[in-house]
């Protein structure tokens, strides 16, 4: 079972810990940077492993991986790969209610479009003539 942590500042381990204490904590230092080591490797097979399914897929991102079985130190938890929430229907917008006694005013361009189907079924109408 191993030993309760005691937080240790730079100052305190030269100053004040013995040989024992600074060596356990080299000793577990050196342990740490082989499992990094071992962490990396595992990373590199994963890589290998995932080019090999795209491979066979023929498409990069095709294939959509399931969420890992086991949580990862450092990366958030990612979102569960289900169907993306519909989004919201939008809220219809009222109509403006426009009364008999006011017609509605027409814009200067579906004048200039008006005047313009005008002259062109008058042009029609000479030249069939």
């Amino acid at each position: 079972m191993a030993k309760k942590l005691i937080q240790l500042t730079a100052r305190d381990i030269i100053l004040q810990a013995d040989a024992e204490t600074i060596r356990e904590a080299f000793e577990a230092r050196v342990k740490i940077d082989e499992l990094l080591v071992k962490r990396e490797e595992a990373y590199r097979q994963i890589e290998e492993i995932e080019l090999q399914v795209e491979e066979l897929v023929g498409e990069e991102g095709a294939f959509v991986y399931p969420e890992p079985p086991v949580p990862v130190a450092g990366f958030a938890k990612p979102a569960p790969a289900s169907r993306p929430k519909p989004k919201p229907a939008p809220k219809p917008q009222p109509e403006p209610e426009v009364t008999e006694e006011e017609p509605a005013e027409e814009t200067a361009e579906e004048e200039a479009v008006e005047t313009e189907i005008e002259a062109e079924a008058e042009e029609a109408s000479d030249k069939d003539q």
